[in-house]
């Protein structure tokens, strides 16, 4: 009868199984005169709110690989928002475009935060999402600014900048940071000068903020993007050992923030 049972209840179950799946919309809205087109992707099988992750990208704009790593953060049961920075959703494969771009908001720090901002309160109002219980990862420059994210003060648990720009004009605005930082940086990464490094250092600990860095052995600027060798700029090359442990680090990372109780920085 147990087995009978149990064979039944797994034929009922069984619909509703097969019906989920990870789902991808794209959100519009203004920041200023600019309109945006983010990619909200969640799995719709999870039932109820969860906490949101911001996915900011490289300076190439908000690409496939981006809007894949929301695609890995849904499968975890979070709620990801693959951020456009630019606005219209622009994308360039052009470096030289790619450098004007993100150089126009690393020169504008205040603009860059508030589309940033703007994005988390779009994500934050998500019904799906906790709106306690948020979180921001970014890749190259959209490591930077998710550094920027924190520095601006935002209601964020905690922010994850896998091999960022480091540099600050105002590098006391780290006392504004609310949650935890976790910044994930290849050992042999020399887009940032040792200068940087050091006063972004500084910068942590002169601020008291919880932090760590995580430095991999063999590994550049660019390690966790499998396209970077692709590009052919000096520097950048993908390392699939930093790149798997480095997402193991931030899952862990995560896992602290929203999971074990583990209290957020006072």
């Amino acid at each position: 009868m147990k087995i009978v049972l149990t064979i039944v209840l797994f034929v009922v179950l069984l619909p509703s199984t097969l019906h989920a799946a990870i789902r991808a919309e794209s959100v519009r809205y203004r920041q200023g005169d600019t309109e945006f087109q983010s990619i909200l992707v969640y799995d719709d099988a999870f039932q109820g709110k969860r906490p949101g992750i911001l996915v900011c990208p490289e300076w190439w704009g908000l690409n496939d690989y981006a809007k894949h790593r929301a695609e890995m953060l849904a499968q975890l049961g979070y709620v990801a928002l693959a951020v456009d920075l630019y606005g219209g959703g622009q994308t360039t494969e052009d470096p030289q475009l790619a450098r004007k771009l993100s150089g126009e908001l690393k020169s504008n720090r205040p603009l860059l935060r508030q589309r940033v901002n703007a994005a988390l309160e779009q994500l934050r109002k998500d019904p799906r999402v906790d709106g306690q219980q948020i979180a921001a990862i970014g890749y190259c420059f959209g490591g930077t600014t998710v550094l920027e994210l924190a520095r601006s003060g935002a209601e964020v648990r905690g922010v994850v900048a896998f091999h960022p720009g480091l540099d600050s004009p105002n590098p006391s605005d780290g006392r504004n940071i609310k949650g935890r930082v976790l910044v994930c940086y290849g050992a042999n990464d020399t887009a940032s000068p040792a200068k940087d490094v050091d006063a972004f250092e500084q910068e942590m600990r002169q601020n008291h903020v919880d932090w760590q860095m995580n430095l991999y052995g063999d590994a550049g600027h660019s390690f966790t993007n499998p396209a970077a060798d692709q590009r052919g700029i000096p520097g950048l090359a993908y390392n699939a050992k930093a790149d798997h442990r480095s997402w193991q680090a931030m899952q862990s990372f995560l896992d602290g923030l929203f999971k074990t109780g583990d209290p957020a920085r006072k």
